[in-house]
């Protein structure tokens, strides 16, 4: 018997030999099929269930072996049991210690958040499925071949069938790739959903967002405020500054449309809806080469995922607005996505629009600005915002992509201003249009390109029609920008991409103004071309501990016949398992600015107005930028800690905001912040907390003034920010703080007025920036639930509340004339009072 046993082993090993090459030609076929032939040729019956056969495939055996040279093979290739009855009769049964159900359900390692639309299948055979929204799959065929998982986004992850026998479906744990290919430093950078990339950016995925504290969705604007270094001094997300510079210093993105309003209700609110966006980049320092037109930081959204995901739909509603969104899978390789958003501020008063309208509406004509109160019985204001956005995406064979998008947003403030007598009426909208179409096309495995066209229209104006005289006061501010980029990229080795293209840009701005009494009427349009040749290299060791990437782009400007070149360079180092280190630096160039003629303009609202360089009185921006850092991880520590110089030159004293002894003067200097930023996050399970450092140091030099260098109307030198954050599978909760001290501003001196010109009293200031305001203090809340109504449809509530403690923070001041009494009187801006708000959102 074993020498029949070993006879037959070497025979079988022999023939599998011989004709391995033969085998691999052959297809695949079906069990069935095959064992009908053996009995044919062999004249003998199989008896089966055939349930338990119909999902084996195999490359079918030599016909000229021995029955019992293919029933062992057949043995060995599915693991079934062959009973012989008689000389003729055979029974095929499975084995019997596999005969639960296999199931399981899916979560991604970091978040353990569900993984949708992952493929299950059994090797060597047909039959696979896909996991639901819960991350839940099940076979529905018993096997005992290997069972494999697969995801785009995951790394595949093999499991034997005895794995998922367990009485309760056991959960498995699937790696992103990008932990894989180590381009991550950290999943969790102060919330679930944020992550800190080894290129020194930060990665803000909405879909997987966990909560943050006075947060009661992914903001894309508020949330990147939690990130050391990026600050807003006047608590608006239109008003954003990175490492000291202003908001127009910033760079944009929607699907690679410029965006030059950001925010709903004048700063208050982000106007990008968060239930469309897949993923969001933010950028301080070390940008790539293929982005250009910003000094300062980068923010890029996008809302296009890798896949044709499943349709799906959401609607929501707070105590401002109200939004939907609706994804719409019409085939395997196309989708249509729609989302939109209407404020509720001009059908219904809630507790959290007057907060958001007496913080946003103090010192402007739509108060008293004698008093800085709110003057109910002679105003009357109608608002209302609202965005929407649309896209089409489809894949066309195996190697091209089309996407098209378009996005809305607009703000509308109507405002009566009546007496016993008479009543005025002024006006102020601001809108922006954008539209993109992107082709890309994966040549093969090392090469692919992408084109994309775009633009982007932007247009602000009011109309101020005065109660106390008959002057109409009328200003406008457009916008076109359009252009498009080839990019391709090849990867020239297994280490080693390089990447090149080139970019077109053609912007055009208007500026209008008109008074009636006295007549004025200004209307200047400037136009500015560029082009820009874009080349970058991207390294990464096999090992995944070194990654370098160098890029230069290299601008040309038609009007002005200037070639300008910014190098960039990202190099970031593993040390040891636990430490990182990380070098970035960058020079940029920016042509478009925005400025202040006067701080009443557009109602005192939204003061501020495009322009474009001209070379000379408004010279083109120049950055230069070098950060050092590390960051240290174990599994229940992380610490980051950056150091950065920054010096920016060619601003304009306009674009500043002064209200001092230079609010009128025009000229221009530079700026330098030397700072750093340091966090430590400590994870303890379900509950995790962090605290984050900033130090600035942020002067101005303008040589053509009286005082030539002295503070940044933007710096805080020192910033703190707190948060405590508690999430477990369906409920979290955060609470968090923010301080930092006074901004700088400029006292006058001894209450000395200038009478020289008596219709324009002039005050006599101390040195500029000498003084600072008291510190600033905020505490806040958040929390939010999951709930399960039905097999696909889920609700989430959530209730945020913004300065829990009232904290009365003064967050500007400037100085006038009283002319009525001959005194100078201090006006100061305060920050937004205790401000809940609770949001509603079902997902099916």
């Amino acid at each position: 018997m074993i020498k029949s046993k070993l006879l037959f082993t070497v025979t079988f090993l022999f023939f599998s030999l011989f004709n391995a090459n033969a085998q691999k030609e052959k297809k695949v076929i079906s069990l069935k099929i095959i064992l009908q032939k053996i009995s044919t040729q062999h004249n003998i019956i199989f008896n089966y269930i055939e349930n338990e056969i119909v999902v084996y495939t195999l490359t079918p055996p030599q016909k000229e072996w021995s029955l019992e040279t293919k029933i062992e093979y057949i043995k060995t290739e599915t693991q079934l049991q062959f009973k012989l009855i008689n000389n003729k009769y055979f029974t095929i049964y499975n084995d019997k210690k596999m005969d639960k159900p296999l199931c399981g359900f899916l979560l991604d390692s970091d978040t353990e958040l569900p993984i949708e639309n992952a493929t299950i299948y059994i090797l060597r055979t047909n039959i696979s499925t896909s996991s639901n929204d819960k991350g839940y799959f099940e076979l529905p065929t018993i096997s005992p071949n290997t069972i494999q998982i697969k995801h785009l986004s995951y790394q595949s992850l093999t499991v034997n069938p005895e794995d998922l026998h367990a009485v309760n479906c056991p959960q498995i744990k699937l790696f992103v790739i990008s932990e894989v290919l180590e381009e991550v430093v950290t999943q969790r950078y102060l919330t679930k959903g944020i992550s800190k990339k080894n290129d020194g950016s930060f990665e803000i995925k909405p879909k997987k967002f966990g909560i943050l504290p006075g947060l009661i969705e992914p903001d894309v604007l508020q949330t990147m405020q939690q990130i050391p270094g990026i600050t807003s001094e006047n608590e608006t997300i239109s008003n954003i500054n990175v490492r000291g510079g202003t908001h127009d210093q910033n760079l944009f993105l929607w699907n690679g449309i410029r965006m030059f309003q950001t925010g709903h209700f004048f700063g208050l609110i982000s106007a990008f809806n968060a239930s469309s966006a897949q993923n969001i980049n933010i950028v301080k320092n070390g940008s790539s080469a293929f982005y250009g037109e910003s000094v300062s930081s980068l923010v890029a959204i996008s809302s296009h995922s890798k896949i044709i995901e499943k349709s799906n739909n959401s609607v929501s509603a707070n105590l401002i607005s109200t939004e939907f969104y609706s994804k719409i899978k019409t085939s395997e390789k196309a989708s249509f996505e729609f989302s939109g958003r209407r404020s509720l501020t001009d059908v219904f008063s809630s507790p959290t629009y007057k907060n958001y309208r007496k913080r946003i509406f103090q010192n402007t004509i739509v108060t008293n600005l004698n008093s800085s109160q709110v003057v109910d019985y002679n105003s009357d204001d109608n608002f209302y915002f609202y965005d929407f956005t649309a896209q089409y995406q489809q894949k066309i064979g195996t190697k091209h992509e089309l996407s098209i998008d378009v996005i809305a947003i607009q703000n509308s403030l109507n405002i009566n201003q009546y007496s016993s007598s008479e009543s005025k009426n002024s006006d102020l909208g601001q809108q922006n249009l954008g539209g993109t179409i992107n082709w890309k096309t994966q040549w093969n495995t090392n090469n692919w390109s992408q084109i994309y066209f775009y633009t982007s229209y932007y247009n602000l104006d009011s109309t101020n029609e005065s109660i106390q005289n008959n002057q109409i006061f009328e200003q406008q501010n457009t916008i076109l920008d359009m252009g498009f980029q080839l990019k391709n990229s090849h990867k020239i080795s297994e280490t080693i991409m390089l990447e090149n293209g080139y970019q077109f840009n053609e912007i055009g701005v208007t500026n209008f103004d008109e008074i009636n009494a006295p007549f004025f009427s200004r209307n200047s349009k400037e136009v500015l071309r560029n082009h820009a040749l874009i080349v970058e290299s991207n390294y990464k060791s096999k090992n995944k501990k070194t990654f370098l990437t160098t890029g230069i782009r290299a601008n040309y400007f038609e009007k002005f016949k200037a070639f300008l070149l910014e190098p960039r360079i990202q190099f970031s180092q593993s040390v040891t398992e636990n430490i990182r280190l990380e070098i970035l630096g960058e020079q940029k160039n920016q042509t478009l600015s925005q400025i202040i003629d006067l701080q009443q303009d557009f109602l005192g609202i939204e003061k501020r107005r495009w322009t474009l360089a001209n070379n000379s009185t408004i010279p083109i921006q120049k950055s230069n930028q070098i950060s050092f850092g590390f960051t240290f991880k174990n599994k229940d520590w992380l610490v980051t800690v950056d150091n950065f110089y920054k010096k920016i030159t060619g601003i304009t004293s306009t674009s500043q905001g002064f209200q001092n002894q230079f609010e009128f003067i025009k000229t221009t200097g530079d700026y330098m912040v030397l700072g750093s930023e340091v966090l430590v996050q400590k994870n303890f399970k379900q509950f995790y907390s962090w605290v984050s450092y900033s130090f600035n140091d942020n002067n101005y030099l303008f040589d053509a003034l009286s005082n030539t260098e002295f503070a940044n109307n933007l710096e805080l030198i020192h910033s703190v920010s707190w948060a405590g954050i508690y999430d477990w599978h369906n409920l979290k909760i955060a609470l968090g703080s923010k301080w930092h001290s006074g901004k700088p501003f400029t006292t006058p001196s001894t209450n000395s007025v200038d009478y020289t010109d008596p219709a324009n009293p002039i005050i006599e200031y101390n040195s500029p920036n000498s003084s600072r305001l008291k510190e600033y203090v905020q505490l806040n809340f958040s929390a939010s639930k999951e709930w399960n109504l039905s097999k696909k449809t889920t609700m989430q509530t959530s209730i945020s509340v913004l300065n829990i403690l009232n904290t009365k923070n003064v967050i500007n001041r400037f100085y006038r004339v009283n002319t009525s009494e001959n005194t100078i009187e201090s006006v100061d801006t305060y920050s937004l009072e205790r401000t809940p708000n609770v949001n509603i959102k079902i997902n099916f």
